[in-house]
């Protein structure tokens, strides 16, 4: 089959985003072959745009293992940009909604010359009640009702302490006071994971507080691996911080693709603020 498809990435989390309005596929079997980064395109997952009877658009998303993602936050920023360019074609759209898995997303696009440079995202509230993570807490007196904060678990002989939330996908985040180049991301981050606390698996992040408007993370997405970035990891770096009083409203979050801006007053919704990157367009034959 041919497929015509963009690249796209949010600093460095890279998609291949697809026009799937007028299509049918394997879509599970196919984001596998095309993510793969030696025999296929490479990206950090297959996104679909398709029609919403509650939205402008709808996002699907699938991980380089097949596995669907209920939500994207650098992925439905570059989701956006693919559409006002590529299928709207319209140098001035501001606006946007988005339907994905988690609800329905506002988007606020600025362009420079007809380009969209940078989305703002509606992410919605986190959820703080491990009953929706899901979490399989063992049984105690009364029902947890959230929010986990320093659920202590050892891997790999490490001890973490997992703060947990879901940002329309579930997540694990924790704190390191040292640096975290040295923080074994690939030998933890696959174990957490797996665990059996998270009956869908978890996305894990490891953060450092450097001062109370700035954050460092690395990310292990479930079903991805390591990746550049991750819009809703941020997301949830940021509300754990926030959750133990260590930062403000507006906090900036580095990761090794690069800044994000996230803002959360401590309720209601998290607003998450960065670029969208055009990498390159083609045709796929498979």
């Amino acid at each position: 089959m041919e497929l015509t498809f963009t690249k796209l990435h949010g600093t460095g989390n890279d998609f291949v985003l697809v026009d799937a309005r007028r299509r049918q596929a394997d879509w599970p079997q196919l984001a596998a072959r095309l993510c793969d980064r030696h025999l296929g395109i490479g990206a950090d997952g297959l996104i679909l745009v398709l029609p919403s009877r509650r939205a402008d658009f709808r996002m699907r998303i699938f991980n380089p293992d097949g596995s669907e993602a209920e939500m994207c936050g650098n992925g439905i920023r570059c989701f956006a940009k693919f559409v006002v360019e590529e299928l709207l074609q319209e140098r001035d759209h501001p606006q946007l909604t988005v339907e994905s898995m988690a609800g329905v997303h506002e988007l606020r696009l600025t362009a420079r010359s007809g380009r969209v440079e940078q989305v703002r995202v509606s992410m919605g509230a986190p959820e703080l009640r491990p009953d929706r993570l899901p979490m399989a807490l063992p049984p105690g007196p009364a029902p947890v009702e959230g929010p986990v904060m320093d659920y202590p678990v050892s891997v790999a002989g490490r001890p973490l302490r997992l703060t947990c939330l879901s940002m329309g996908n579930p997540h694990a985040v924790h704190f390191e006071e040292a640096s975290l180049a040295g923080f074994p991301l690939r030998e933890v981050g696959p174990q957490v994971e797996h665990l059996a606390l998270f009956p869908k698996r978890v996305n894990f992040e490891v953060v450092r507080v450097r001062d109370r408007a700035h954050l460092e993370a690395a990310v292990w997405e479930r079903g991805a691996g390591p990746t550049l970035a991750c819009g809703t990891g941020a997301c949830a770096a940021v509300v754990a911080a926030r959750l133990h009083g260590w930062v403000d409203d507006a906090v900036e979050v580095m990761l090794p693709g690069g800044a994000l801006s996230i803002t959360w007053p401590g309720r209601g919704e998290v607003i998450l603020e960065g670029p969208a990157v055009r990498v390159f367009s083609g045709t796929w034959s498979g």
